[in-house]
Order: C-alpha cells, then sequence, then structure tokens
C-alpha cells in the first residue's frame, strides 16, 4: 500500500498563515517540500523520529498505523519538551484509535468533507476513506480557528 499521500498546495498556503515561515516537515521528501517550503525536512532515509523537532513545524505523517503512533507521539513530546515552538499536524480523522490521543491536547479542526491528497507522481487521489483533522499546537489558536474555518468544524470550542 502507498503511503505516500502529499498535502495539497491550499491546505500548505492555510498552514503558512498560521505558522508564518514552516521550519520543519519531520515526514517528507524533496517532491513534497516543493509545495511545502520547509526550510528544512526529513526524509524517510533522515527518520525524523530520531532527530529534533526545532521551531516551526508542519506534519503530514505517513498513513500507517504504526508510523502515525511515533508521529503522534513525537509531535506532542516535542512541542512540551519546547523544541517545537509552534506546530500543524494533518491526519485521518482517526478518533477511535490509540494513535490519536497524544493529539487531543491540542485544537483540533475537523474537515467538513474528504481531501483529496496528491500522489507522488503528481495527479489526485480520490477521496479517502474518511475525514481529516488538523492538530494545532501553539499561542496563535485565534489564527489556526480564523484560517480553517472555512474546511473545518471544531469539536471542542
Amino acid at each position: 500500500m502507498n503511503c505516500e499521500w502529499y498535502t495539497p498546495p491550499y491546505i500548505i498556503e492555510k498552514a503558512i498563515l498560521v505558522l508564518g515561515t514552516i521550519d520543519l516537515d519531520p515526514a517528507s521528501c524533496e517532491y513534497a517540500n516543493r509545495t511545502v517550503g520547509a526550510s528544512k525536512i526529513y526524509t524517510a532515509e533522515d527518520s525524523g523520529l530520531e532527530k529534533p523537532w526545532i521551531g516551526r513545524v508542519w506534519c503530514n505523517p505517513p498513513y500507517s498505523a504504526k508510523l502515525l503512533k511515533h508521529f503522534t507521539a513525537k509531535f506532542l513530546a516535542e512541542y512540551q519538551n519546547g523544541n517545537m515552538t509552534e506546530g500543524i499536524m494533518l491526519t485521518n480523522a482517526g478518533t477511535d484509535t490509540l494513535w490519536s490521543v497524544p493529539l487531543r491536547s491540542g485544537l483540533q479542526a475537523y474537515t467538513t468533507g474528504r481531501l483529496s491528497f496528491m500522489l507522488p507522481d503528481g495527479t489526485y487521489k480520490g477521496k479517502g476513506s474518511r475525514g481529516s483533522c488538523f492538530t494545532y499546537f501553539g499561542n496563535n489558536k485565534e489564527k489556526f480557528i480564523e484560517t480553517f474555518s472555512d474546511i473545518c468544524w471544531f469539536p471542542n470550542l
């Protein structure tokens, strides 16, 4: 199964409106970073789970349950230890999963409808099997809500 589903440009534009500059994308590749424009990326070969996540982080992790568990735990840990000053993580809306537990302390926004993701060949994948969730950690919650409210709803507001 291919877990390389890249974030559509209009979503990255929203993330940049909230974060300003994206300092790090810890689950990326050169192709995806053409859209994300992060100052630094970690690829699968770099093993971003073993490196610090410094600054403002955008993360669309691989959609594999095993990897999601590690990426969501790392996202929370890097914010709590102060390495990540602000971050947005895009996952599926798996509220019934154990990997989603670390994200629950963040501000979450759920898509109204399903996103189409870009594939490695530049085409768009059809709609996924469930909606998506953006989780935000940082001090700019109002900007996150304002920016994502046209495509999301916020259960904890």
